[in-house]
């Protein structure tokens, strides 16, 4: 095959998929790596008691320095975000119609919306009771 003749293997975006969520799913991956080992490292060996298991009592504690539910809120972020843009993902590698993928995308937006609402509030919520 000479060069000037174009690949029939193109690439080409599919339909429904977007620059913009290929880009935040780019950069939630590793920053989802980042922030799980912040996570792990600061709640299990750090913020943990001699045993390694906190109560109830030390994690409302934990939570009243503000940092660590500010990293908590963002660690949620990622998490729902990557989650729910590589899931759907996954669905479009299924083909569906327009219809469908705006309903799946709907339906996923909510979703992560709900979710992240919820973490907010609960992280919140834990923080202000020891305060």
């Amino acid at each position: 095959m000479s060069q000037s003749t174009p690949s029939t293997y193109i690439a080409r975006p599919r339909p429904g998929e977007t620059t913009w969520l290929w880009l935040i799913k780019i950069v939630s991956g590793p920053l989802l790596v980042l922030l799980l080992i912040l996570h792990l490292t600061v709640n299990h060996y750090l913020g943990s008691t001699s045993s390694g298991l906190m109560t109830y009592d030390d994690v409302v504690k934990y939570y009243q320095n503000p940092i660590i539910p500010a990293i908590e809120i963002l660690f949620l972020i990622t998490v729902v975000t990557h989650c729910l843009i590589g899931l759907r993902g996954i669905i479009l590698d299924l083909n569906p119609s327009r219809p469908v993928l705006r309903l799946v995308t709907w339906i996923l937006s909510l979703l992560g919306v709900v979710s992240v609402i919820y973490g907010i509030w609960l992280a919140l919520t834990i923080a202000a009771i020891g305060g």
